[in-house]
């Protein structure tokens, strides 16, 4: 077996020590150290020290100097399997390719060149090695670690279409492992209704034209799709040939189902938005029929708008996915500053956005009214807002909803007969698919409404009413 040896006239290594040849070692800019023949360390130069990031203990440290020696994969390297041991040992070393690493972690790897060196005899007195680093691989491994880390999908084909190279991410994206991808034709990763993509971007790639990113979907493993974004650059040897394709992968999923929400929403919020004008445009038009002077037409407008918003509020503080009764009833009590004489009372109940503004604006008027004719107008009487929920004769659920006045002063003829009692037994009930009663009595006025939970609910909690007195 070949071993790489010095003529039988080499230098000792004992003859480092000697002033003159230590210090042209010295003046050597390439790491240089050299072994007895038990492989401990009798000299190394500033350049050793330096490429090590420490200094080793001259006549004890064995082999090499490094502190921490790997296989060019990253995997350990054992001090007498390095290139120097295996010299030492008259072994051809498996390779003379291996990385260093120092105290502080940082990775270099070089190329080792260990030479034997005899002495006038002829037996082996020990070794010289130098070590240069490699600056290509040290690029082409941090490439490497980038592309095994990166959490895109990177792939490579040639300009045949087949693919040559598989990351981890690409793995984790389609489903297929390295072993499985490599070799097998790109077009399998391609829906049938897209093919046509991989024949323009080959005829680009092979004009030596990268692909900007775009969006478009590929077949998992499993069958299914996935939405990506992909970017396509030729690859090019030496003589800057296209001889392939580099492809990024990025599985966009996430971002298509947040922007399909967004949709979603906005067409929603359009929708709410145009109830919302016709509720306002039905009070502009409904308010204006029973009104002649403006300034109380403005009031009033003004303050059903204001009622309209209070109920808004709620659902945008929930998402617009609704709110509970009790909630509503305090929301548009609350400009009334009378709260502390109602008392609320019924099962948890959270209404559909819709009925959430139909019932609020049923509520401000019937406070409205009061706050005019009946209880709230006076230091008298009570209003109990209680509702339950029973089934019918055909075992559906029913929502009844009282809004009671006792105690209060009896109310004019014509309180009844204006927009409000239109809200109330028409408007409100209609739009959550029930029916509204108005009626006027001794102590005030009484409202009924009675509608489907399935027309108004969002959800339901019949585990027993609760009752507060606010």
């Amino acid at each position: 077996m070949k071993v790489h040896e010095t003529a039988s006239t080499a230098v000792d290594p004992s003859a480092a020590a000697e002033p003159g040849l230590a210090q042209v070692l010295q003046a050597v800019p390439v790491a240089i150290y050299m072994t007895d023949p038990g492989g401990k360390i009798t000299f190394y130069n500033e350049a050793a020290a330096a490429m090590w990031g420490h200094r080793p203990v001259i006549g004890e440290s064995l082999w090499c100097g490094s502190w921490v020696l790997r296989h060019r994969d990253g995997r350990p390297m054992a001090h007498d399997q390095c290139p120097m041991a295996a010299v030492l040992r008259g072994e051809e070393p498996p390779s003379n390719l291996a990385v260093l690493e120092r105290p502080d972690g940082t990775r270099i790897p070089f190329v080792a060149h260990p030479v034997l060196l005899r002495d006038a005899a002829g037996n082996v007195a020990g070794a010289v090695n130098t070590m240069v680093e490699d600056t290509a691989s040290d690029t082409q491994m941090r490439l490497s670690a980038l592309v095994e880390s990166t959490t895109d999908a990177i792939v490579s084909k040639n300009l045949n279409g087949t693919i040559i190279s598989w990351n981890p991410a690409a793995e984790r994206l389609f489903g297929y492992t390295a072993a499985d991808a490599v070799g097998m034709p790109v077009t399998r990763l391609i829906p049938d209704d897209r093919l046509a993509e991989e024949r323009i971007i080959i005829d680009r790639i092979s004009r030596g034209e990268p692909v900007e990113r775009y969006e478009t979907l590929r077949r998992r493993k499993d069958g299914s799709l996935v939405p990506v974004e992909l970017s396509v650059s030729p690859m090019k040897n030496a003589e800057g040939e296209v001889f392939g394709a580099s492809k990024i992968a990025r599985d966009i999923t996430a971002r298509k189902e947040s922007e399909h929400r967004i949709r979603l929403l906005m067409r929603e919020v359009n929708h709410r938005v145009k109830n919302q004008y016709a509720v306002i445009l039905s009070m502009i038009r409904e308010t204006g029929r029973r009104l002649r002077d403006p300034k109380e037409f403005e009031r009033q407008i003004r303050e059903r708008i204001m009622a309209l918003s209070a109920s808004h509020d709620l659902l945008v503080t929930d998402d617009w996915k609704g709110t509970t009764i009790f909630e509503l009833v305090l929301a548009q009590l609350r400009p009334f500053n009378d709260e502390g004489r109602v008392s609320i009372s019924g099962p948890a109940i959270k209404l559909r956005p819709s009925a959430v503004q139909y019932l609020g604006i049923a509520l401000h008027e019937l406070a409205a009214n009061s706050v005019v004719y009946g209880v709230l107008a006076h230091n008298e009487g009570r209003i109990a807002v209680e509702w339950s929920v029973d089934p019918d004769d055909s075992g559906n659920e029913i929502l009844t909803l009282t809004w009671t006045e006792e105690g209060g002063p009896q109310p004019l003829s014509g309180s009844g007969a204006g927009f409000g009692t239109v809200v109330l037994e028409r408007i409100a009930p209609q739009a959550m698919g029930g029916i509204g009663s108005f009626e006027l009595g001794a102590g005030g006025v009484t409202w009924t409404l009675t509608a489907p939970m399935d027309q108004i609910a969002a959800t339901y909690t019949p585990a027993g009413p609760f009752s507060e007195l606010v």
